[in-house]
């Protein structure tokens, strides 16, 4: 189990540091059902990498992905695509990235957060972690090296709980603050939004490249 935790772990921090769910978040806390809605993002999160990483876990397991500990070949040619495709995102947000002085472009779902309910916000939340294509691409990552471990189904579970946990800090944190300090949180949570937003590009590059090279140096090995 506990090589299973160290080749999910930079997966997790890539899942937990995504900007635009945590500025999405606090965004949430700051409408009149905010608290409600941001716990339910929070919940629409881990449901969606707990429910994404079961599926890639059941069917690595079924297609032999470790036997013995010893991983099966195919999941290095899924490493070095997942790693290549890592990259390419890392490109293009880097290249997209504004320029000193431009505006900063949010999804348009940001200007419509004063309206959510729980059940929007928890959907959000299923769709950004689940659906998202750097998230996904880091689940199945995750989930296929869990599975190359050939470890017991039980400590496989435990090994994707810890994943879905780690990557929930990032969503997770503002809420939690906001819940436990309440007004006093807003200097602390208006400025990591504006930092984020500001750099979200930037942040979403540096954590692709990084995880990318990771994958293809991991398929690279392994072949």
């Amino acid at each position: 189990m506990g090589e299973a935790i160290g080749q999910i772990l930079p997966l997790a921090v890539g899942v937990a540091l995504s900007p635009i769910p945590i500025i999405g978040v606090v965004s949430m806390l700051a409408t009149p059902r905010g608290r409600a809605n941001g716990a339910a993002f929070v919940l629409g999160w881990i449901l969606g990498l707990a429910g994404a990483g079961a599926i890639v876990l059941l069917i690595s397991n079924a297609a032999d992905a470790g036997t013995l500990g010893q991983p099966a070949n195919w999941l290095n040619v899924l490493n070095l695509v997942l790693g290549l495709a890592l990259l390419l995102i890392a490109l293009r947000q880097w290249r997209e990235r504004p320029r000193e002085g431009e505006p900063i472009e949010m999804p348009s779902w940001m200007r419509a957060v004063d309206r959510f309910t729980a059940g929007r916000a928890a959907a959000l939340g299923i769709a950004l972690s689940a659906i998202n294509p750097k998230n996904l691409l880091l689940v199945v990552g995750a989930a296929a090296a869990i599975a190359q471990t050939g470890i017991s189904t039980g400590r496989q579970v435990a090994s994707l709980a810890v994943f879905v946990l780690i990557g929930a800090i990032g969503p997770g944190m503002p809420v939690a603050l906001h819940l436990t300090r309440g007004e006093r949180s807003w200097p602390f949570l208006d400025d990591l939004k504006d930092w984020m937003a500001r750099n979200n590009a930037t942040i979403m590059a540096v954590l692709c490249l990084l995880i990318g090279a990771k994958l293809i140096g991991d398929a690279i090995s392994g072949f």
